[in-house]
């Protein structure tokens, strides 16, 4: 790293620019000289008069540089590839009824069972990369092992973004102050055009449209839940999205779902809506409290959740037209081919 041009070494790291700003460091025109060489083209005088310290400075750059990666998530070495769950008990201490099970990326895992049974229970352990020490017994592997403290407790690098089934914004921000306010923390190269993402993708989630100089806090539900998918999915680290209840939030499912996916989250959810269940790749049953079975999708239920499709398509267009105040018949339901 230290023997990259200048050039290189910004393109490779922009957010680097900061640490010569903030030591008055002015490179613009030696791009093509190494950081030790632009120091050296300043005389003995010019480093005594500007207090520069030039081993210092060489030496906290590479610093500065692995602290701003791990901030933002881009150390290699931490990509997640793969979520594996290890089984651990029920309620009443029996062994769940799997030995493990492993989620890749653009994978969807759903997680169903009657309420209280608890789904959220296992969304936690997830969370927390649970190591044995969650009422439930269960382990949780990153890549096959056993996750690095920094992804349990780092407040700057979460392996998890949790989307809950109730999303209160209590900032007196515009959307569009909201989305520059994290595109800048994470030090994004161009804030507006990820914010235009994201506000384009929120939209095509939201039953209702919105824009950027709405103030969050008069979001409904709905857009609430679509802002902070389109968000996650452009913007966060997080490399493993878990959703709570989805279908409550009056966004298009489908497309939240594919929009995430298309990110290379792992994304797991707790559901009780049958067409979010059968679009995942696997579903994780749960009953007292522990997972009873995981089942793979299945052929046949591939080709009944394309039938389930235009069932929830007819009920869409229904609530639609009854939103616009229409009156409802066959024919603007069914029309005719």
């Amino acid at each position: 790293m230290m023997e990259w041009s200048l050039d290189k070494l910004l393109e490779e790291y922009p957010f680097a620019a900061a640490y010569f700003e903030q030591n008055k460091l002015e490179i613009t025109g030696h791009g093509d000289k190494t950081f030790k060489e632009y120091l050296e083209l300043f005389t003995e005088e010019e480093l005594e008069d500007r207090a520069i310290d030039k081993e210092k400075l060489l030496s906290d750059l590479p610093i500065y540089i692995e602290q701003m990666r791990s901030f933002l998530g881009l150390e290699t070495d931490r990509k997640v590839l793969s979520l594996t769950i290890l089984a651990g008990h029920d309620k009443s201490g029996n062994p769940e009824g799997f030995s493990e099970l492993t989620a890749e990326t653009s994978q969807i895992i759903s997680i169903v069972g009657p309420t209280g049974s608890g789904k959220s229970r296992l969304l936690a352990d997830i969370e927390w990369a649970a190591q044995k020490d969650t009422p439930t017994g269960r382990s949780i592997l990153i890549n096959g092992k056993t996750p690095d403290n920094k992804w349990r407790f780092s407040s700057n690098n979460r392996l998890v973004a949790q989307l809950s089934q109730n999303m209160n914004f209590v900032m007196d921000l515009t959307v569009q102050d909201f989305l520059r306010m994290h595109a800048v923390s994470r030090l994004v190269e161009d804030p507006q055009s990820v914010i235009e993402q994201i506000i384009l993708a929120a939209n095509k989630l939201a039953g209702e449209k919105f824009d950027l100089n709405t103030p969050v806090t008069s979001l409904s539900g709905g857009q609430s839940r679509a802002l902070m998918i389109a968000d996650t999915a452009i913007l966060s680290s997080s490399p493993i999205v878990l959703i709570d209840e989805i279908e409550n939030a009056g966004i298009d499912r489908k497309k939240a779902l594919e929009l995430l996916v298309s990110s290379d989250k792992i994304v797991l959810m707790a559901t009780h809506d049958p067409l979010l269940a059968l679009m995942a790749h696997k579903r994780i049953v749960i009953k007292n409290g522990g997972i009873s079975k995981v089942i793979v999708t299945s052929e046949e239920e591939k080709l009944l959740l394309e039938e389930l499709e235009k069932m929830d398509s007819l009920i869409q267009t229904a609530r639609q037209e009854l939103r616009k105040g229409s009156t409802l018949s066959a024919r603007t339901l069914m029309p005719e081919k």
